[in-house]
């Protein structure tokens, strides 16, 4: 997702294009166990984004749900992990993320709830994985996102949005997660 770089170059007399598309750009944030986030944590690995909030009343509650069921598809493969952004940092505290997290039995690092200053997370959102995060009064939940999960490549590229909220769309994401596995186990 989002516009690639065209760059032009002479190679053996011939001029030749590249597109270089852009990269979920550098974060640094806080999960449930007060451990700093950074893109390197996920350096190698595949991983899915959301943006949500603990007190959603709408969209959020089947959005982990559905993420909770693709991270039980991939629980034993540590190729995959898991990336939820609080879009509403001071209600979403740490140690409520940390309940959050174990009310969905969530005991592993697989899967990282983070917080960190709002309107960085808003810009991350925009910028970095093109979705929409923001404060909206007219919204039940005073919040308006994106429902979507991103699924991110090893080379932090945004590979595919899918809607959140609609369990037939998780089956193409778990299709295309073990594309994106299949595609890595073939690199040198």
């Amino acid at each position: 997702m989002g516009v690639p770089t065209v760059t032009q170059h002479f190679r053996n007399g011939n001029t030749v294009y590249d597109s270089v598309y852009p990269v979920v750009p550098a974060f640094n944030l806080t999960d449930q166990d007060s451990t700093t986030v950074t893109p390197q944590t996920f350096e190698g690995k595949i991983y899915v984004a959301d943006f949500i909030f603990l007190s959603c009343p709408t969209i959020c509650p089947k959005m982990t749900a559905n993420m909770l069921r693709i991270y039980d598809h991939f629980k034993n493969d540590n190729r995959v992990n898991f990336l939820s952004h609080t879009i509403d940092p001071r209600n979403d505290t740490i140690p409520k993320l940390k309940a959050y997290t174990n009310s969905l039995k969530i005991t592993d690092k697989k899967w990282r709830f983070v917080t960190g200053n709002q309107d960085t997370i808003f810009r991350l959102a925009e910028k970095g994985y093109y979705v929409a995060a923001g404060k909206d009064s007219t919204d039940p939940g005073n919040y308006i996102h994106s429902g979507g999960l991103l699924l991110v490549d090893q080379q932090r590229h945004v590979r595919g949005l899918y809607n959140g909220t609609n369990k037939e769309e998780m089956e193409h994401l778990i299709k295309d997660i073990q594309i994106l596995l299949k595609e890595d186990s073939g690199r040198p």
